[in-house]
């Protein structure tokens, strides 16, 4: 699964990235990013694509409570397709969300033990992301987003068996194609990225708690 990641790259390089407009949006850096914060994502809409702060937690249309979000930070690859929750999201609302590193954990005793994994060199790089509409009678509307997570690659197995679909950059223009709409066209792209173009290493216990936030957490014990 990814549960927590980081997002330091100024939004300029993400537009830059992603081919977006950034608008009048402002972003801190941030290094402990959780379900249900809001979290910056490129999307392709009629005007072009743009940048857009979602909610971590996907919300579909059809929902009667927003709290479903907590059981949808995630989407698995193998069934993201056909789930009720993100079958017509996968299908008409893909979307690129910005990161540059994110947090695994190794089971252990007393206490798992967080990795930083990261691209060699620490450039951003973008989750395969979905995202939605909600909109309840009387209330605010809210536009979510969940992440897609596959098999592990080799050097993430090592720690776990799971971890963040990762769209090379060279796909965004197939992935946030508007007109593409056919599951079989875009599910290629949900495999485990190259081990070979990442590193990872052992953090400090603090990034535990999503109440602490700061370069300090990434750093390699």
């Amino acid at each position: 699964m990814c549960g927590r990641y980081t997002s330091s790259t100024p939004i300029e390089v993400y537009a830059e990235l992603f081919k977006a407009n950034a608008g009048q949006l402002f972003v801190e850096p941030r290094y402990n990013i959780a379900p249900t914060y809001d979290v910056l994502a490129c999307r392709a809409m009629p005007t072009g694509r743009e940048l857009a702060l979602l909610h971590w937690g996907l919300i579909p249309a059809w929902a009667e409570d927003k709290k479903i979000g907590y059981r949808t930070i995630n989407a698995r690859a193998e069934t993201v397709a056909v789930k009720p929750s993100y079958r017509t999201a996968f299908r008409h609302r893909r979307c690129l969300i910005a990161a540059d590193g994110f947090y695994e954990w190794r089971p252990g005793k007393p206490k798992k033990q967080p990795y930083y994994i990261r691209m060699k060199e620490g450039k951003p790089f973008a989750f395969a992301g979905l995202w939605e509409h909600w909109e309840p009678e009387g209330m605010e509307p809210v536009e979510s987003c969940t992440i897609i997570v596959t098999t592990a690659n080799e050097l993430i197995s090592q720690i776990h068996d799971r971890m963040p679909v990762i769209i090379s950059p060279k796909d965004y223009e197939q992935w946030l194609d508007p007109e593409v709409h056919e599951p079989e066209k875009v599910t290629p792209l949900l495999k485990p990225f190259p081990e070979s173009e990442m590193e990872m290493w052992p953090v400090g216990l603090a990034v535990n708690s999503p109440k602490h936030d700061g370069q300090e957490l990434t750093n390699r014990l």
